[in-house]
């Protein structure tokens, strides 16, 4: 059912889960002790129904499936292995680097999704 939407609207689909974990983990700080599967689909169901132009593109008696939602479950746990695996930037390693020495802090990071958050973190304590 997923794989028969157009992909305009697969692409939508795709965007915000990507947008709504990586504003979920930000917001976590990145703590893996703190992520909560359940409460990230709380966040994600809750911007599609409210916020998602895409989300009234679909019709009801797909939105409703139960086909529908195990493969849209499992383009979830796609999407956030993909942003969990994606290496970060050269530029980000150079940045935070550069930030981490004059600062002398040892945030870790693992993909390039964590590294813009420690970036922004670290950002905040050297501009002030």
């Amino acid at each position: 059912m997923f794989k028969s939407l157009s992909p305009n609207l697969k692409s939508s689909i795709t965007r915000s889960i990507t947008q709504t974990f990586e504003q979920y983990m930000t917001e976590i700080e990145w703590d893996p002790e703190r992520y909560d599967m359940a409460d990230f689909m709380k966040r994600w169901s809750a911007y599609i129904t409210e916020k998602a132009l895409w989300y009234e593109k679909i019709p009801d008696d797909v939105k409703y499936a139960t086909q529908f939602h195990e493969e849209v479950a499992v383009r979830i746990n796609e999407v956030i292995k993909k942003v969990l695996s994606e290496p970060p930037s050269e530029e980000q390693i150079a940045s935070i680097q550069k930030m981490q020495e004059a600062l002398n802090t040892q945030f870790v990071y693992e993909c390039k999704a964590e590294a813009a958050f420690v970036e922004a973190e670290l950002k905040k304590r050297y501009d002030a």
